[in-house]
């Protein structure tokens, strides 16, 4: 009976050392985060073409966005059907977005002018 209780104490030892081989997973990961933001705050003051700061400043915070997903909300240790789930989700709110960019977009946005009101179709009342 006590093989089986030394057996159980050495289990969560084992499980504290891989615990404490993520932890300083996430302090490193932190730390790339930390140093990606400092470089997109350099990049916003460089005196390079704004397509080249936009382009970066996308590249940068797609890796930042995959970096936390991955390690933070830990979908590199879930299934495969969960990050599947995830993915599925970000389509469709991306797909959202962009519907709803195309409808209130800057030309929805222009104000009426009283040519175009006078033209409108007669209110019934």
């Amino acid at each position: 009976m006590s093989l089986t209780m030394d057996a159980k104490i050495a289990t969560p030892t084992t499980h504290a050392g891989h615990t404490q081989s993520k932890f300083h997973t996430f302090v490193q990961i932190a730390m790339v985060l930390s140093v990606i933001t400092g470089v997109e705050i350099v990049i916003i003051y460089l005196p390079i073409g704004k397509w080249l700061v936009v382009s970066s400043l996308v590249v940068l915070s797609t890796v930042k966005f995959l970096l936390v997903i991955f390690y933070f909300m830990h979908l590199k240790w879930d299934k495969v059907f969960c990050t599947i789930l995830f993915f599925i989700g970000l389509v469709l709110a991306l797909g959202t977005v962009a519907a709803l960019l195309a409808l209130f977009g800057a030309e929805a946005s222009a104000p009426l002018t009283s040519q175009i009101l006078h033209h409108s179709a007669p209110v019934i009342v």
